[in-house]
């Protein structure tokens, strides 16, 4: 049995035929993932973006060109400019986000889920955070490894595009990649990337459940607020204050709920903007002019 054969009723692409858009790095898990495709009876088209980071961004993109004509895959090149200073990763995701189309697939793997739940715990996310990268056909390589991507990659005759910059410490996730998971995996004798996906995908199940009970409760009543379990009810005003357009922080959270159980009578948000209590009811006031 060929790889493609072998992996592929562990992906979760949707069904063929239809037309599909992919994120299409040209590294070993973006093209595993067109060839996969294929191999599902997808129509894709490959979309890759070129950041101007690196000088040799442009040959990037001509080589993930040539991975798409080997492949018979359509490539698309969209070109960003991002400039070199802080949260440098983060500005770069965000553009390509903008580029690339809505509902763009991508090669997240297995352990990219184990990276990505590792990431947030440093970060201090709650346990929407924590629940990492949904499964489903946006991300239908979820249940391979980085081995199976890169023996496509064999099989097919590729030769990926390597980007340099994963082998820089600078990065949290090359360091979780080649530090601390290799030490999680000495210390408990065992590979722990599948143990702490499975646990993303916990979460993700309890995550919902929340979500359930907190769509129960009216954000804006502060007396059901204050009647509600504070997981419940930090939960509850995250999605209203989210959906209004703050997105609040942890502390924030907190001093809401302090209004709802009286002990303030209103608060600050983030970007100058209050939430008061009148008649029981909150009400986000926007910044004095």
């Amino acid at each position: 049995m060929n790889e493609l054969d072998r992996l592929l009723p562990r992906c979760t692409f949707p069904d063929a035929p239809r037309p599909v858009a992919a994120a299409f790095s040209g590294g070993p898990d973006s093209s595993a993932l067109l060839a996969l495709a294929l191999h599902a009876g997808l129509d894709v088209v490959a979309h890759h973006v070129d950041h101007g980071i690196r000088p040799e961004s442009a040959d990037d993109a001509a080589r993930a060109c040539a991975i798409g004509d080997r492949l018979g895959v359509e490539v698309v090149v969209h070109r960003v400019e991002v400039t070199p200073g802080p949260n440098l990763e983060a500005r770069a995701r965000d553009a390509r986000r903008a580029v690339l189309p809505t509902g763009a697939m991508t090669g997240h793997t297995l352990d990219d889920q184990a990276e990505t739940l590792l990431l947030r715990l440093l970060r201090g996310s709650g346990t929407t955070g924590l629940s990492s990268i949904t499964p489903g056909p946006d991300h239908p390589l979820l249940a391979l490894r980085r081995d199976d991507t890169e023996a496509v990659c064999r099989e097919a005759g590729i030769d990926p595009v390597v980007d340099p910059s994963n082998a820089s410490d600078s990065i949290w996730r090359n360091r979780v990649r080649h530090e601390l998971l290799p030490l999680m995996g000495d210390i408990a004798r065992r590979d722990v990337a599948p143990i702490v996906a499975r646990t993303a995908d916990l979460l993700r199940d309890d995550d919902r459940v929340l979500d359930a009970l907190a769509a129960e409760i009216d954000p804006t009543d502060a007396r059901a607020v204050a009647a509600a379990d504070p997981a419940i009810a930090r939960r509850a005003l995250r999605r209203w204050l989210t959906e209004s357009g703050y997105p609040p922080d942890a502390a924030a959270i907190d001093r809401v709920l302090d209004v709802a159980h009286g002990r303030a009578v209103a608060c600050e948000l983030p970007g100058g903007r209050r939430v008061e209590r009148s008649q029981q009811a909150f009400h986000i006031v926007p910044p004095a002019r």
